[in-house]
């Protein structure tokens, strides 16, 4: 008997009486024209019962789903088919397998006996498993787990487990299983594959201004779209601190993350204080609110609230900075977090904004908007003529509170339209691409330096941009030193941008001074820009060929070509009336000059190698600059090394240089030792001593380690075990013990993700 007949066929040829009943009852699912096939090692079909029997390997594909089973059968009228012997039943989002299936081929839905589940990342066992309308599976008295073994290393237990393969997961009532060893219980585990699993994480360490210290945040999912974080920390010198945050998502008016953390600080160091009455516990804390709302597809608003309460910097020391002493990574990367709302909307060919900055930490020395409007229009052709046009008006109201107590002595208020229109001309002239330009920019203050009436100050600007490209292909083809060279190609491209503008009609010293555009003078400049590239052709890791840059080289500069005024410093206002004559008075010409060098190279020679610099060349300075010694020599260089010689196995070596700052050297191993163990090591090492303007009072630095960090995984086949030594010179040493599950790696909603700048007229 031949194997794996077509049930078609085998129609066809034994029941040849009523081969079109048969046809259209197993052809139409659903109500709709889809294909059923049925292979077995025996296919038998009876006309009086209206069922088809197979034996042996069986098996049945409908659509995307496919039914194997060493014995099926199937009504052709209500096309509910019984399977059993190993039933295993597939589709796009995953397995469901069981000694016993009962499933209905029209609505997709049935019932599994003894049954056990594969919804990527989850595997599970239950004692009955049902397949509803849809995509969901419901599994009753069973566990899921992402642990792949008959015996997983992990499991939750549960007497319900709802499962949306490749979307989510829903229990209640559970028990939390190691092994076989129960562990803990669960009210219920709701979890959504795109977002992490709820975990808690515990770092043990010790840092100077610390002490010995045990931090602790608990991660858990509140909703489909909400997820929770608690916050515990015990640090020894500042005593207990705790916090909550929510990350919310998909709400009907956008998404954002709320945080609020809270320390009664017992501070040694600052005991109580008899001046002021005041105790020695001071209440810190700080109270963050981000908020992104995508309203249509031209229209977006995004707020940002960073409340700050320090009771410790108000009685105590007006240097302490709380985001500095408990969030230093926040700190880092802003300093001085803004408090705004910003609402942006795109037009066909222009784009509008209104934002509102408010500062709400009075030590900030933050500008107000109240608001500031935007209006910006890119190039825009004009017509059918070959002028392009573009405009980027703005009206703002400033308020501008420096740091200093009391802050009333140089508060600078201002209202001021300014608005910048610019005509172009594109063309190319020859080989030479040449766009002439002119550009009119007026700007209007309610008032000025000394509270006077103003005319209108007007700018006019007039200059060119050209550019160009050459380059030469080279037949070479050759594997010299490993290097894989398919053809050369070298591109060279010069850039000259020029731009000339006479003084402005009222000048700088006669403005409050909020930001350049009140400081602005007469400029006669070029700046210059020649790009080198070194092409060759490679196959990626799919064997497409693409070109490859090999150099990659940028130098670039600015030259003044007639005398230009500068101001020695800012100028200084007590009630609104400059009070810092000699500063307004310290003005000098500057002569024709270049300005700093900005040299960028990048070199990707091999696969596995790539090098990254940069450096700046100060080539001239002016009588009284603060950074005058530095010039005619290299200010900065920096430079990276990159090896990644297969896949986990990297080194990296790199340098940040400052003449008159830090020498570091960095250096990163990391490596697969095997499929069980990992390890990596990070270094930073400083080559000279240098002043710490960062801090106050500022400080000389003299240590040469300024960081280590050792770290070891272990590869635990569902899980990865990650043990840490962290030891920083300036914050002392922590132990990090992580426990990460393979199948959700972290991907908190961070600060770090777009919401901490407000960025108008995108």
């Amino acid at each position: 008997m031949f194997k794996k007949f077509l049930v078609l066929v085998s129609a066809a040829v034994l029941f040849c009486s009523s081969p079109g009943l048969f046809a259209e009852n197993i052809l139409k699912t659903g109500g709709k024209a889809q294909p059923m096939t049925i292979n077995g090692d025996v296919v038998e079909y009876s006309a009086d019962s209206q069922e088809v029997t197979a034996t042996g390997d069986v098996e049945i594909i409908s659509g995307d789903t496919k039914l194997t089973c060493q014995k099926l059968t199937v009504n052709t009228q209500t096309k509910e088919g019984i399977a059993s012997g190993h039933a295993r039943l597939e589709d796009g989002k995953g397995v469901v397998e069981g000694e016993r299936l009962i499933y209905n081929f029209q609505n997709k839905t049935g019932t599994l006996i003894d049954a056990q589940f594969r919804a990527s990342p989850f595997f599970g066992r239950a004692k009955k498993i049902e397949k509803e309308e849809g995509k969901e599976l419901v599994a009753y008295y069973g566990y899921a787990t992402t642990c792949s073994f008959d015996r997983p290393h992990y499991r939750v237990s549960s007497k319900r487990i709802n499962i949306i393969p490749g979307e989510l997961i829903q229990t209640k009532d559970d028990y939390l299983y190691l092994s076989s060893f129960p562990l803990m219980y669960l009210a219920n585990f709701n979890q959504i594959f795109d977002k992490p699993i709820s975990h808690v994480s515990v770092l043990p360490g010790k840092r100077k201004d610390w002490g010995p210290y045990l931090l602790s945040i608990w991660e858990f999912n509140l909703a489909n779209n909400v997820d929770g974080r608690a916050y515990l920390d015990y640090r020894n010198k500042l005593g207990w601190a705790e916090g909550v945050g929510l990350n919310y998502t998909k709400t009907p008016v956008g998404s954002g993350d709320i945080k609020f953390y809270f320390t009664n600080e017992s501070s040694k160091e600052y005991p109580a204080s008899t001046t002021t009455n005041v105790s020695g516990d001071y209440q810190r804390y700080l109270i963050r609110l981000r908020h992104k709302w995508d309203i249509d597809k031209q229209t977006n608003f995004v707020a940002q609230i960073y409340k700050i309460g320090d009771e410790k910097r108000k009685y105590v020391d007006q240097n302490s900075d709380f985001l500095q002493d408990y969030f230093y990574r926040e700190f880092e990367k802003d300093s001085e977090p803004l408090t705004y709302g910003l609402f942006h909307h795109n037009f066909s060919y222009s784009s509008f904004d209104v934002l509102v900055q408010k500062r709400v930490n009075n030590w900030y020395n933050q500008i107000e908007k109240l608001p500031e409007v935007k209006y910006t229009l890119p190039s825009l052709q004009l017509g059918d003529s070959l002028f392009y046009f573009e405009n980027n008006s703005t009206f703002a109201t400033f308020n501008k509170k420096p740091d200093t107590i009391p802050v009333s002595l140089n508060t600078v208020d201002m209202t001021r339209l300014d608005s910048v229109a610019k005509v172009s001309l594109p063309a190319k002239v020859s080989f030479i691409w040449f766009t002439p330009f002119i550009k009119l920019q007026e700007t209007i203050y309610d008032k000025g330096a000394n509270n006077q009436n103003l005319p209108a100050r007007t700018i006019f600007y007039a200059g060119a941009d050209l550019s160009t490209k050459f380059y030469r292909t080279f037949n070479t083809e050759s594997n010299l030193f490993g290097l894989d060279l398919n053809g050369l190609r070298h591109i060279i491209t010069p850039t000259i941008g020029y731009s000339y503008n006479p003084e402005p009609t009222i000048s700088s010293n006669k403005l409050r001074q909020i930001d350049s555009t009140d400081s602005l003078t007469s400029s006669n400049a070029a700046t210059l820009e020649l790009s080198n590239k070194l092409q060759t052709k490679r196959k990626n890791k799919d064997g497409v060929e693409k070109s490859v840059d090999l150099v990659d080289f940028k130098v670039s500069t600015k030259y003044a070509f007639a005398p230009q005024i500068v101001y020695g410093t800012n100028i200084i206002y007590q009630n609104n009336i400059a009070i810092s004559e000699t500063d307004v008075n310290n003005k000098h010409k500057q002569g024709a000059s270049f300005s700093d060098v900005l040299f960028k190279l990048k070199l990707l020679p091999y696969s596995w190698l790539r090098f990254e610099g940069d450096a700046t060349y100060k080539h001239s300075g002016v009588p009284g600059d603060t950074d005058y010694a530095n010039y005619n020599h290299f200010s900065t260089a920096n430079y990276d090394f990159i090896f990644e010689f297969e896949n986990e196995r990297s080194f990296s070596l790199g340098q940040r240089y400052a003449r008159k700052g830090q020498n570091q050297i960095t250096a990163g191993f990391q490596w697969r030792i095997n499929p069980k163990w990992k390890f990596s090591i990070y270094e930073r090492f400083n080559l000279k001593n240098y002043l710490d303007t960062s801090t106050y009072p500022n400080t000389y630095v003299n240590y040469r380690t300024i960081e280590q960090q050792f770290t070891l995984t272990r590869n635990l086949h569902c899980w990865d075990v990650e043990l840490t030594w962290d030891n920083k010179q300036d914050n002392g040493t922590s132990i990090y013990l992580l426990f990460r599950l393979k199948a959700f790696p972290e991907n908190e909603f961070g600060f770090n993700q777009g919401y901490n700048k407000p960025k108008s007229g995108a």
